[in-house]
């Protein structure tokens, strides 16, 4: 008996190992669904039997004005209610048109003189993102901002969408658990951001470069725990890529002292047009969602208790207009300001401390080729013990970010040290013969992020780690911190603590929108009065597929390059922007005039963001639309014309306002980076080119005039003896 058991237990140790071995394996190497590789849950339009193609009809919120009247409804100041009903936008229209038909979801319930549930003061990510949460849960809500959505932090992040592996490298090391908490609660948030908007957020592989040999079990172990923690929320798994294979990865890699590198997934999205999306969605939920509504007070009942604000429309004041005020009425009012949190809790009460500490992160862009186009690079320490990222986005490079105190102003501007400390760290990790240079860089920016302090904590400088949510005695609620991949959390903890506080009903919503456009499929989710924000679906996320762009090529004759921009950024919503487009009168492509000769924004864009996302400046189309001004400053301000004259069309600008609106946005891409040289130019300047001149410094960073090597006296126009490349007037040829 003794030898077959002998031999039978290293058999079965054998079989034991080589199962678990093949289990690590699979769950290692498992089918990942990933996103935007399903067919879409609405399939594009098909050509019928007569050849011709039936365009989607997606619902369409109110017009701006129409929600502000709404805003002033709710304090029974609009006179007639059933007038506004009869003019409301219509659920349902064309690609291109308006027709009045049902209204969204929500609006019967608008159309009386209550209070709002809640008045949401803040348009970023945080108050989109409770706005579409009280929406979907029943309430009657409405959100206003005092800029454009995302005007501030939400649009100058760092685009990615991660739980963060620096987070849980902390969380080990100093045995946080609310660093770990953090970071389990963005992996799971990370997961929801790529389902609900497909379009708009994608995988990304980041390098870890690995310099020393016993560095590679170290980051090993860090990304699969970071892989671990993700769980059925993860993307990819991390792995590890030898010397030459890393190099092939990312060839501007330093080759010196490298042994390696480790790789690991995270996401990365378009935050402004994330944000966009969010307060559309919002609005077609139900919402009242306004942008460039300034609140100048809050309003209290005799016994100190909140009761509304009073706001004004600030593109009455561009226009030239007075902007009377006007009254709010709302059972609720969420404070979602970011930095500007204290500002709104003074209205409450003026001698509250403050809460925020504001930190300001840099980033700067570079041209495309100092990355690959699918793979971003960390460095995980610094000169000074900071972590920098190096990421591929919308064709060119980002890199960012420094962390530093610094005031509050609506737009900062990037400082030179800032940027130069970001080009020496680049310069750092990046092949010696590649010159990182300041002339390199095409835009930089200053986001303030707003670090918060609980108030009630007895030790007042120590900082939140994650957000905080916070309620005054007159029942101001407050939500501040975090970051831009928790903010679907943040919304519903909020929305969460709001119907506590206020005692507010939710209740389902059973005439929901069909935000697909389509009668084929519900939206998903169930909107039962609880939050599902987790599973509804952004606008343009429900027809989106990574095949779409072919059938707009097909149908409406776009460049290849314009026609995958518009997907990856509208969605299904593409169609629309596609048919609002000008024809070239080319035979290729049919449709689409680009604003900028080097970047795939459109004509259609400009048109479909100021009829459909409330565009109502210059700015708003440059920066958070389209990102041309985050991209490159120069070229903004040379599409600048083209904008305000399609805005113009649109919005019936007179003189004066066109004039204002070149001013307030050359002073604007001061903030992005645009030469202090070109702070003065005219639009005159920049129609005759001049406004495109080099001056001496970008002279210097390119051979302009250079003559071409091995010239032959045969490629020269002028006779023999005379200078080939310099003109005939030169002192040289005569």
């Amino acid at each position: 008996m003794a030898t077959p058991r002998r031999f039978l237990r290293p058999v079965l140790y054998t079989s034991a190992a080589a199962v678990a071995g093949g289990g690590v394996l699979y769950y290692i190497n498992r089918p990942r669904r990933i996103p935007g590789s399903d067919p879409a849950s609405v399939p594009p339009p098909r050509y019928n039997e007569d050849g011709k193609l039936s365009p989607p009809r997606f619902p369409l919120v109110k017009s701006r004005e129409e929600q502000i009247k709404d805003l002033k409804r709710s304090s029974g100041a609009h006179p007639s209610v059933n007038a506004i009903k009869g003019a409301t936008t219509s659920a349902l229209g064309s690609l291109t048109g308006r027709k009045e038909e049902p209204s969204v979801a929500g609006q019967d319930k608008q159309d009386d003189a209550e209070p709002y549930d809640l008045l949401v003061i803040g348009g970023g990510a945080t108050g989109a993102g409770i706005a579409l949460d009280a929406a979907t849960r029943g309430l009657k809500v409405a959100m206003v901002e005092r800029e454009d959505f995302a005007s501030g932090t939400s649009s100058k992040s760092t685009k990615l969408v991660h739980g963060g592996v620096r987070y849980l490298e902390k969380a080990v090391w100093e045995l946080d658990y609310n660093q770990y908490k953090l970071v389990t609660e963005a992996l799971r948030e990370r997961k929801y951001f790529l389902d609900t908007a497909p379009h708009l957020s994608s995988w990304l592989p980041i390098m870890i470069p690995v310099q020393k040999w016993w560095q590679a079990p170290y980051f090993w172990a860090g990304t699969k725990a970071y892989d671990f923690l993700a769980g059925s929320e993860g993307i990819e798994s991390s792995y590890f890529l030898t010397k030459s294979r890393a190099l092939d990865a990312f060839p501007m890699l330093r080759k010196e002292n490298l042994f390696g590198a480790m790789v690991y997934y995270d996401g990365a999205h378009n935050d402004s047009r994330m944000n966009v999306s969010l307060a559309m969605t919002a609005a077609l939920y139900g919402a009242t969602v306004v942008n460039h509504v300034e609140v100048t007070g809050l309003e209290k009942d005799a016994n100190g208790k909140l009761i509304g604000a009073t706001a004004k429309d600030r593109v009455q004041e561009k226009d030239g207009k007075k902007a009377p005020g006007f009254s709010i009425k709302a059972r609720g009012i969420i404070n979602a300001t970011g930095p500007f949190t204290d500002g709104v809790r003074r209205m409450d009460e003026p001698d509250v401390p403050e809460i925020v500490a504001p930190s300001s992160g840099v980033h700067v862009i570079l041209p495309g080729y100092y990355s690959p186009s699918k793979m971003g690079l960390i460095d995980p320490k610094t000169s000074d013990g900071r972590v920098i990222f190096f990421l591929p986005w919308q064709g060119n490079t980002i890199a960012g970010t420094t962390d530093a105190p610094t005031a509050i102003s609506q737009n900062p501007i990037a400082g030179e040290e800032e940027i130069n400390w970001i080009l020496s760290e680049v310069k750092g990790y990046l092949a010696p013969d590649l010159n990182v240079r300041r002339g390199d860089v095409l835009a930089a920016w200053s986001g303030i992020r707003p670090l918060v302090k609980d108030p009630k904590s007895k030790n007042t400088e120590s900082l939140v780690r994650n957000h905080l949510i916070t309620v005054s005695d007159s029942g101001l609620l407050t939500c501040a911190g975090g970051k831009w991949t928790t903010y679907r959390q943040m919304a519903e903890e909020a929305v969460d603590e709001a119907i506590k506080q206020y005692d507010l009903k939710t209740h389902p919503l059973l005439q929901a929108p069909r935000v697909s456009g389509s009668e084929m499929i519900d939206d998903a989710a169930p909107l039962d009065g609880t939050c599902q924000t987790h599973q509804v679906r952004l606008i343009g996320a429900h027809g989106f597929s990574n095949t779409l762009f072919i059938n707009l090529i097909q149908h409406f004759g776009l460049e290849s390059i314009v026609a995958k921009h518009l997907v990856e950024s509208y969605g299904d919503r593409a169609w629309t922007v596609a048919a609002l487009s000008a024809p070239t009168e080319q035979r290729y492509p049919v449709r689409g005039l680009k604003i900028s000769a080097l970047y795939p924004f459109i004509d259609g864009e400009i048109r479909y963001s100021v009829r459909h996302e409330y565009a109502q400046t210059a700015v708003d189309v440059l920066a958070r639309r389209t990102r041309l001004a985050f991209l490159n400053a120069q070229a903004a301000l040379e599409a600048l014309p083209k904008v305000i004259d399609l805005m113009s069309e649109e919005l019936r600008w007179d003189k004066k306002r066109q004039d204002k609106e070149w001013k307030d946005t050359v002073q604007f891409l001061a903030s992005m980076g645009l030469a202090k040289s070109k702070l003065g130019v005219t639009r005159k300047d920049v129609e005759s080119g001049k406004a495109g001149e080099y001056d001496e410094h970008e002279r210097k960073l390119y051979s302009r005039h250079d003559q071409p090597a091995d010239l032959m006296e045969s490629d020269s126009k002028f006779s023999s003896g005379e200078k080939p490349i310099v003109s005939r007037d030169s002192p040289v040829n005569k």
